[in-house]
């Protein structure tokens, strides 16, 4: 989705950080961006979604960048903004590609911040599937939406279910196939646009467009999230006895550093009395070689003097 959208070219594997989107503004109200997540720790974008043209989205999208960039400060005095984008999904007439604010720093100058836009019923499904923003293909509903509205003929339902199953079920099933998404993303996907068929055309009675479509995607996404469901429980279980256990060998090792200590301290004892007793013996020694050379002095003496005497 941030590829198609931002003409980037991230891994798969890229590290996604979700951000908190909730702000107070001055008068105590709470406000909402859509979303904003940073890619990498380092490249932050932020996706406004909108049915219709609206004057006053540049100002919210700068004053959600400028909030998140205040709560997610992380240099000394500069502020990250994000890279923001507005995804239209209704009629975009009148809707620029680019939104201009201009802000003036008085004496400092003006800067220009732009925020682009990017208007969904301009581009067909293939552009869509090219760009591998099929996390977008539910949207499909709207482009009949407002015809619907007005004439809700079985041709105009017939029409609503031939987009249904060829234009969005056909895209979720391809890029099943092709493998730029599970089968857990397939069934989301899939009841998602039950889900919003439902908000949008649940008045129209004369015919259940959707019903009868392909449940295998379906199935497989619910045995998928059982499974998942099943894992996740035996890991944590896992997890658990692990925890137990490595508190275990905590304490252990706590017992045995206690014991280590115990014993260095044993030894350091030791060393100083093995020491003390290296430098008696070498006392001893010097006082024995003392006497030796004392008794040889007296037994040399006794022998001159029993000479002396003979």
């Amino acid at each position: 989705m941030i590829n198609g959208l931002f003409d980037t070219d991230y891994p798969l594997d890229s590290e996604i950080e979700y951000h908190w989107t909730e702000f107070i503004d001055d008068d105590l109200r709470k406000t909402l961006a859509d979303t904003i997540i940073t890619v990498n720790r380092h490249n932050i974008y932020h996706i406004e979604a909108q049915l219709y043209e609206d004057d006053d989205i540049v100002m919210r999208v700068f004053d959600y960048g400028y909030k998140h960039s205040i709560m997610n400060q992380y240099e000394p005095d500069i502020l990250h903004f994000p890279e923001p984008k507005i995804v239209y999904f209704g009629n975009t007439k009148k809707v620029p590609d680019t939104y201009t604010l201009t802000i003036d720093f008085g004496e400092q100058g003006q800067f220009k911040y732009k925020v682009k836009t990017f208007k969904y019923q301009e581009y067909s499904v293939e552009e869509i599937n090219n760009k591998k923003m099929i996390i977008l293909i539910p949207f499909e509903l709207l482009r009949l939406r407002d015809l619907l509205k007005k004439d809700h003929s079985e041709k105009n339902l017939i029409a609503l279910k031939k987009l249904i199953h060829n234009d969005i079920i056909g895209s979720i099933q391809m890029n099943h196939s092709v493998g730029n998404i599970t089968g857990s993303d397939a069934g989301r996907l899939i009841q998602l646009t039950k889900l919003l068929y439902k908000h949008l055309y649940s008045d129209y009675t004369q015919m259940e467009v959707i019903e009868d479509m392909d449940e295998s995607i379906i199935l497989e996404y619910d045995h998928l999230d059982k499974m998942y469901e099943e894992k996740d429980k035996m890991y944590q279980q896992k997890e658990k006895v692990y925890q137990e256990k490595d508190k275990t060998y905590q304490e252990k090792d706590k017992t045995y550093q206690e014991k280590d200590k115990t014993y260095q301290e044993k030894d350091k004892t030791y060393q100083e009395k093995d020491k003390i007793y290296l430098e008696k013996e070498k006392r001893y020694q010097e006082t024995d070689e003392k006497l030796a050379a004392a008794e040889a002095e007296i037994a040399k003496l006794k022998d001159e003097l029993n000479k002396l005497t003979n």
